[in-house]
């Protein structure tokens, strides 16, 4: 066991603060990451403060994060896939119990706040300078990427390209992107890197040029009834990535 530096949180109401935490050392299949970005999603803060308590109480202290990208430091004696020096990436996922798919609870187990099996306790997060994970549960990330930006690809990247795969976007689909947020806007560049017709809903007017320049091919502002109606029925795929209450039925 080693220790790393990381910022957490004591309660419900603390702010986050640095400390350190344990890590394990690295079994067969682990691998070790020095951490070098890791995004910031609203699931950390939510998870901080509690919000989630009827079906994932928090257990403090929380460390939280899990959009990490970092370099690989140490590996286990049987891993094959990855080397020391290599770019690595850590999803919200570190294990399971193999049974079944691993995204559906309780089955999996989660980079922070779920039950640590090595060290007991709960697991930490990537707001930490160093972490091991299973290597089952870590990515590979190409050397030309920008690696700031490639973090948030691990949460909001793939809830965003998984349906488009799923549902077979590809060249000349016409898909609707509703909301321009931190989803929306991985969600219309991924759209538009398909090649598919994007069009980005929004209530925002100032959003139009960013939406544009992200990739979308046109902009509807959905307070317009008129121009709601020019598209009515037409879309191959809709996305809903908007997190304010609203009325789906348009």
């Amino acid at each position: 066991m080693y220790h790393a530096k990381a910022y957490s949180a004591a309660s419900a109401t603390s702010p986050l603060a640095g400390t350190t935490i344990p890590r394990r050392d690295p079994t067969e299949h682990d691998i070790q990451i020095e951490i070098l970005f890791c995004g910031i999603c609203h699931s950390d803060l939510h998870s901080v403060r509690n919000d989630w308590s009827e079906f994932m109480p928090t257990v403090y202290p929380i460390v939280p994060g899990y959009e990490v990208v970092g370099r690989v430091t140490k590996v286990g004696s049987a891993v094959t896939k990855h080397k020391a020096g290599d770019l690595a990436a850590v999803g919200c996922l570190v294990d399971s119990d193999r049974t079944c798919l691993e995204n559906f609870y309780p089955n999996q187990r989660l980079t922070f706040n779920s039950p640590d099996k090595h060290l007991g306790g709960v697991t930490y997060g990537g707001y930490s300078d160093s972490i091991v994970v299973d290597e089952r549960f870590v990515l590979h990330v190409p050397s030309h990427l920008d690696l700031a930006g490639a973090a948030p690809l691990l949460c909001a990247g793939i809830t965003t390209y998984s349906p488009k795969r799923r549902w077979g976007i590809t060249k000349g689909k016409k898909v609707g992107v509703v909301g321009l947020g931190g989803l929306g806007h991985l969600a219309v560049k991924i759209a538009g890197a398909l090649a598919a017709h994007v069009v980005t809903f929004t209530t925002s007017p100032n959003k139009k040029e960013d939406a544009l320049r992200l990739g979308a091919n046109e902009v509807v502002i959905s307070r317009n009834a008129d121009e709601m109606k020019k598209h009515a029925s037409s879309f191959d795929f809709i996305l809903d990535a908007a997190s304010a209450e609203h009325d789906i039925n348009p």
